[in-house]
């Protein structure tokens, strides 16, 4: 009896980057190096912050455009929402990303984030996290 051919895995193309700057800013070391190779895999150009304050000081270094801001939700020193606020009042049309090991619907409990922001819950696949990236970028 001949063996069966296995069936293809489903698979969906990745959203890909046009070398768009990405900063990321996430406390956890693990989860912002695999960002950071994630994000570079799928051609963007990507920034990493290990905390709010680097991040803003990053943003207000960088000569070029930032066009996303990914930011971890709960973080010390200030949350994702107070960041990106403050980022983006030097930076007015860069998007925002936020993401975080609760859900979304907890954080809007505890005020942290409102209805419709760009949200990603962790731990996401390579696949989720390209085609939300590319969806906010393009939106």
């Amino acid at each position: 009896m001949g063996s069966r051919p296995k069936p293809a895995p489903n698979k969906q193309p990745l959203g890909r980057g046009n070398r768009e700057t990405i900063l990321v800013v996430e406390d956890e070391g693990a989860i912002l190096k695999l960002a950071e190779r994630m994000l570079n895999s799928l051609n963007y150009d990507v920034l990493i912050a290990s905390s709010p304050v680097e991040a803003l000081s990053l943003s207000e270094m960088h000569e070029g455009t930032i066009d996303l801001l990914i930011t971890d939700v709960i973080m010390p020193e200030m949350n994702g929402r107070e960041l990106s606020e403050r980022v983006m009042t030097r930076r007015p049309g860069m998007k925002c990303l936020f993401m975080s090991g609760y859900t979304a619907d907890a954080i809007a409990q505890h005020g942290v984030l409102k209805a419709g922001m760009n949200f990603l819950q962790k731990p996401f696949s390579k696949q989720d996290f390209s085609m939300k990236v590319r969806a906010i970028l393009q939106g």
